[in-house]
């Protein structure tokens, strides 16, 4: 069973709709009791990171995510949720994350090395080139194109957590990252076609194997 995280601030309809195709059990709660029975976490979100900080503290769902992780439960963000896993963010000032993740998220400058401006924010299909393909959601997946809505993007120094990028301009765009059994998608898996379909069910298959484990 996967918990999807309800915190006012996620695109529930699509990423619901998403698991109901692949034919996964889940249920939508921001209550800890009820996805504390789950087998895996979804992290949705759209929208500012210090507003879905806010959100994630008022419900108490801040620690309850880091103690299930920190108990080994696997989990997925997704969009603004990918970004919430790492450590702070500059947007509408400096908000601290849940620091699952080492880096930080800042907006995109607009302008290249070379002084060109670029359009932000960073929106629609770019294409994935994978840095780790035994990732577990990459596993058994070619790289493709997905689907991009963001202004802000995470910086690291640490690639072992990079498991794919993109290019924007001369921006390299953390795309997947991970490391463990914490994971996420820059991009919009369940809007991007088969390639984004594909990492649900990698995600919910990494989930079943520890169940198993």
């Amino acid at each position: 069973m996967i918990g999807i995280i309800d915190y006012g601030m996620g695109n529930l309809h699509s990423v619901c709709s998403a698991l109901k195709r692949i034919e996964q059990p889940y249920i939508l709660s921001g209550n800890p009791e009820e996805l504390h029975e789950t087998d895996g976490l979804l992290l949705p979100g759209v929208g500012s990171f210090k507003d879905a900080m806010n959100e994630l503290e008022e419900t108490g769902l801040i620690d309850f995510i880091k103690k299930e992780t920190e108990n080994g439960k696997p989990l997925m963000g997704i969009c603004l949720g990918m970004q919430l896993l790492f450590e702070e963010s500059t947007e509408n000032g400096l908000t601290k994350g849940l620091g699952l993740l080492p880096g930080k998220v800042d907006r995109f400058s607009g302008v290249t090395a070379e002084g060109k401006s670029y359009k932000v924010p960073h929106m629609g299909w770019n294409n994935l080139h994978f840095l780790q393909k035994e990732q577990p959601l990459l596993k058994g997946l070619d790289e493709g194109y997905v689907y991009f809505v963001h202004s802000f993007v995470v910086q690291t120094d640490d690639r072992n957590v990079l498991a794919a990028a993109a290019h924007y301009e001369d921006v390299e765009v953390p795309a997947v990252v991970g490391r463990d059994h914490i994971m996420g998608t820059q991009f919009h898996p369940e809007k991007s076609s088969e390639t984004g379909m594909g990492m649900l069910k990698n995600f919910c298959h990494f989930v079943e194997e520890g169940k198993q484990r």
